[in-house]
């Protein structure tokens, strides 16, 4: 599961019929996609009462992916730009010098895959990136994707979220793209929480995913959840974070549930 470049789940629904749940296939929420059977919406709790296989599962999922961008994001390669631009003229309202603006020293990419955030998005706005995923294949390709670049990546982390702990008062962006359906309620508000920790002064935690349309919607395939937006804003207000704002990625394939962009602090 690039748990991690990886969220790309596309998520693919009918764009006539919103509260159809069969999904056709799957691609973009992690940074990976998958070909998705939707079983309809239900229960976090429910959904992954087996935290282990939840994890595994997922794991498993990823490890089968090919390390390649049209892999990170299920088959959706195309969309790559129109994401990026999107993420970048995002994040631009905030970084810079003075009084609350956001300093581009260091940034953390969480679910990076391969890198093609790291190296598209935050390598060109940042001194320094870390990389954090689950699947070290992808991390070894990332070494190579980012070719001269990779000098200024501070640390690849092979590790699962769920798991990991970032650096306190190291970072001035942590990004979290297309990965937070790979993690349970609770796991996900307790690395938001360390997240917070980790941030610099006038940092911001960044979550962009899809959203469903309504509860919490499994995709048995890579082991994973969509969340509707009301949640995810709980969720985070439950971490001890503050939205300060809020966009919907335009643009993008209709059949794809919808992205948002989600900036705390």
């Amino acid at each position: 599961m690039s748990q991690i470049e990886n969220g790309l789940s596309t998520w693919l629904s009918s764009a006539k019929d919103p509260g159809k749940t069969e999904l056709d296939r799957a691609g973009p929420r992690s940074e990976s996609g998958h070909a998705a059977a939707n079983t309809g919406s239900g229960r976090m709790a429910d959904i992954a009462k087996n935290e282990t296989s939840f994890y595994s599962n997922a794991e498993g999922y990823w490890k089968d992916v090919p390390p390649t961008v049209d892999g990170m994001l299920g088959g959706y390669g195309s969309i790559s730009s129109i994401d990026i631009n999107g993420s970048k003229a995002f994040l631009q309202k905030y970084l810079g010098d003075g009084e609350g603006k956001t300093s581009a020293g260091c940034a953390l990419d969480c679910g990076a895959g391969i890198g093609r955030i790291t190296k598209r998005l935050l390598l060109p706005l940042f001194k320094t990136v870390d990389l954090v995923d689950v699947t070290q294949e992808f991390l070894d390709k990332a070494k190579t994707y980012l070719g001269e670049d990779s000098k200024r990546v501070g640390n690849f982390f092979c590790c699962g979220l769920q798991d990991f702990v970032p650096e306190i008062g190291r970072y001035d962006v942590i990004w979290i793209q297309w990965v937070i359906g790979h993690l349970t309620d609770n796991h996900l508000v307790e690395f938001l929480q360390r997240c917070k920790k980790a941030l610099r002064p006038n940092g911001l935690v960044v979550i962009k995913d899809n959203v469903s349309y309504e509860g919490v919607v499994p995709d048995e395939v890579d082991s994973s959840v969509c969340r509707d937006l009301i949640i995810v804003r709980q969720l985070v207000q439950k971490a001890g974070l503050q939205i300060v704002h809020e966009e919907q990625q335009m643009n993008l394939p209709k059949e794809i549930y919808q992205v948002h962009t989600l900036a705390m602090r």
